[in-house]
């Protein structure tokens, strides 16, 4: 058995972490890996792709969701498992994946874990595993450094927030499979693979990465009251909603915008646009999870 590792050399001190790894593998009988280093100018893809080339039994991408994103365009429709190590500020797609955190326990998961087929979102033809969205949540992630989620990890992103909140409304047009669209004045428009955000909070509770389809939400509040109510309802009452907080469920998703507004797929931040299309790829990505657990099985 042989692995390629593929490492943002942005997110961890890569000689401790192959130091590591390398450890891990060599001592559960593993051949020694492929080791890719991602650049700024490609962020994954071109590693993904050599990694599939060299015939591999398991990918890991060690880094964050950005990372994992970059990195799926080569690796969809491959069957070939993936495993991530999670090292980055948000790293969703772990935790809705139940992956642990942790380096060591990571790794356990890539060694002795079981194959997931996963869903995958596409946004012209790119995939995404988490969300994709438009409106505040981008402009968020925009405003949100480098250097502010290596000090803060993912509460700098609340920094972020606190500057958007009073930014203006959109007005949207939202087409789900096709039927007649729905007209909606609103601040961000989510489009979820899973739906479980930092700290456990279900902003999709609906939302599964398996289940052939996509969860939309859409936030409106248009006061920073009802924007405490948003958060009180999706902390206490994540499964119900209100004028301010709509959720909806399809496979192909059109969201239209009256201008152009920040958008966004796994965190990382496109170029700004007035519409976004979405479809579903299920069962696109392979991906290496941890033995469930005798409650949960």
């Amino acid at each position: 058995m042989r692995a390629a590792i593929i490492v943002n050399p942005a997110k961890s001190d890569v000689t401790e972490t192959r130091e590591q790894i390398d450890k891990t593998l060599a001592a559960a009988g593993w051949s020694p890996s492929v080791w890719l280093e991602t650049t700024p100018e490609d962020p994954g893809r071109g590693m993904a792709e050599a990694a599939v080339e060299a015939g591999v039994q398991l990918v890991a991408i060690c880094g964050g969701d950005g990372t994992v994103m970059a990195c799926l365009g080569a690796l969809s429709g491959t069957d070939l498992p993936v495993a991530i190590i999670p090292l980055g500020s948000g790293n969703l797609l772990a935790r809705n994946l139940g992956i642990p955190l942790g380096l060591d326990d990571a790794l356990a998961a890539a060694v002795n874990g079981v194959d997931r087929r996963i869903d995958l979102g596409l946004v012209d033809d790119q995939p995404f595993a988490v969300m994709a969205g438009m409106g505040f949540d981008a402009a968020m992630m925009a405003d949100t450094t480098e250097g502010m989620k290596r000090f803060a990890g993912w509460p700098a992103y609340v920094v972020s927030a606190l500057r958007h909140l009073r930014d203006p409304m959109m007005t949207v047009r939202l087409r789900i499979d096709g039927e007649p669209p729905l007209r909606r004045r609103a601040r961000t428009v989510l489009v979820g693979n899973v739906g479980q955000l930092e700290g456990g909070l279900e902003l999709l509770p609906a939302a599964a990465a398996d289940d052939g389809m996509l969860d939309v939400v859409i936030v409106a509040p248009r006061t920073l009251r009802d924007w405490l109510r948003v958060a009180l309802r999706i902390v206490r009452r994540p499964h119900t909603q209100d004028r301010h907080l709509e959720r909806f469920r399809g496979q192909a998703i059109s969201i239209e915008a009256d201008r152009p507004v920040p958008r966004q797929m796994d965190g990382e931040v496109i170029t700004d646009g007035r519409r976004i299309d979405v479809r579903v790829a299920p069962g696109a990505l392979v991906v290496r999870v941890p033995q469930p657990t005798a409650a949960a099985a």
